[in-house]
């Protein structure tokens, strides 16, 4: 009996030994789900690990609604994203300390908590600005290196839809603020007045709107630029086109100028366009601005209650040090990488845009996530689709948009 307890008994621990551990990633960029999940699966199949990616992001849905029920549920994931101070103050007490790993070292742009921890793994470096079609713009008599305001902008969107005709163009930008689509208005067009022409740490205008101030003459260029934006777009993907339309008309060649950033090299990749292509900065102030808006996207965070937060820590390692990491973040992913011991580059030509803006020293502020998300989304979206709409003038969007960050006062 004693032997067939022992061989039981060994017979567990083999099991064990061999049992396959789980993890979860949470992720927020659509645009590389395929590549993370077959990247998940090879080093989960060197790793003896079953990793589960869980993707939502773009037009298909608030992710952190999804991880809030996750976390209610006991089912939150190993490893998922913040995107900035309001995110990362709703899950700071989750949130593991990373500060003694090994890539800390080497990132200039991890996530650091208010007490100075590292805490959050840079998942790229991105930026925008506004794209441009190289070709077209040369066809059209408009030289790139100009557009660096408003009125240059206003000019040059002029000068273009004048010619659409013979470019063969449908629209001089291709821009949306429908719904699903609040993240283009009421995040990446938003931080223009947050950023825009700030030197990088500026919080002055960011850290005064999130208190509900607005200065008056900002916001009035501000509005100046978005009509712009709208008057020269296709309306129908301006008010209910989705990321796959905006951003298809700018790969067909039907418009000159394309309101995203980067991540979409791989849609122009896909699209197999011949043309050449760039970023210029936001034309949203009067006064003359040199940058573009550069910062990691998101940053991944460990969940420390975690059973396999060591697992966890591990994958996130494994990106920075290892060939299949690097080549996964880089060539398969299409990502411009935050750590400096990454020697590969991205081929897309918007994401050599951004590396030449940013070794130029020439980038601003990503500081729209210092306003709550729920605000940007379910308050400002509804604003600029209803001015994107026709449904109020410019005077009325100034109004409405001025009195919502009163309400932030406290």
């Amino acid at each position: 009996m004693k032997k067939f307890a022992f061989v039981l008994f060994a017979l567990f621990l083999a099991l064990g030994a061999n049992a396959q551990a789980k993890i979860t990633l949470a992720q927020n960029k659509p645009e590389i789900d395929a590549a993370l999940k077959a990247y998940a699966a090879a080093w989960g199949k060197a790793n003896n690990v079953q990793v589960t990616i869980k993707t939502q992001g773009g037009d298909q849905g608030d992710i952190n609604a999804t991880l809030k029920s996750d976390y209610a549920a006991g089912e939150l994931a190993d490893i998922f994203p913040v995107d900035g101070p309001a995110r990362y103050a709703e899950w700071a007490n989750v949130i593991a300390d990373l500060s003694a790993e090994k890539w800390v070292a080497q990132t200039s742009v991890a996530y650091k908590s208010p007490e100075g921890k590292i805490v959050g793994f840079p998942v790229a470096v991105e930026g925008w600005g506004m794209a441009y079609n190289a070709d077209i713009l040369k066809a059209a008599g408009v030289d790139p290196l100009k557009l660096n305001n408003f009125a240059a902008y206003k000019d040059a969107f002029a000068k273009i839809d004048a010619q659409k005709a013979k470019l063969g163009l449908t629209s001089v930008v291709s821009m949306a603020a429908g719904s699903g689509m609040g993240w283009v208005v009421a995040h990446h067009n938003l931080n223009s007045l947050l950023s825009n022409g700030l030197k990088r740490g500026d919080l002055s205008v960011a850290n005064k709107a999130a208190a509900g101030v607005l200065d008056a003459k900002r916001v009035a260029e501000y509005a100046d630029w978005v009509e712009l934006l709208f008057k020269y777009a296709d309306k129908a993907i301006l008010t209910t086109g989705g990321y796959d339309e905006q951003v298809g008309a700018f790969a067909a060649g039907k418009a000159a100028f394309l309101h995203q950033g980067n991540w979409v090299d791989g849609n122009l990749a896909s699209a197999k366009v011949t043309f050449k292509a760039a970023f210029a900065p936001h034309g949203s102030t009067v006064a003359v601005t040199d940058g573009i808006f550069v910062n990691p996207p998101a940053w991944y965070v460990v969940n420390k209650d975690s059973k396999n937060a060591a697992i966890a820590k591990k994958f996130l390692n494994d990106m920075v040090f290892t060939e299949a990491g690097n080549d996964y973040m880089v060539n398969k992913a299409g990502m411009i990488p935050a750590f400096s011991n990454v020697k590969l580059h991205p081929a897309g030509q918007l994401s050599k845009s951004v590396q030449a803006w940013a070794a130029a020293g020439k980038t601003y502020d990503w500081n729209q996530y210092i306003i709550p998300e729920d605000f940007r989304n379910n308050t400002l979206a509804p604003i600029y689709n209803q001015f994107a709409l026709g449904q109020i003038d410019k005077a009325k969007f100034i109004s409405l948009f001025t009195a919502a960050f009163a309400t932030l006062k406290k």
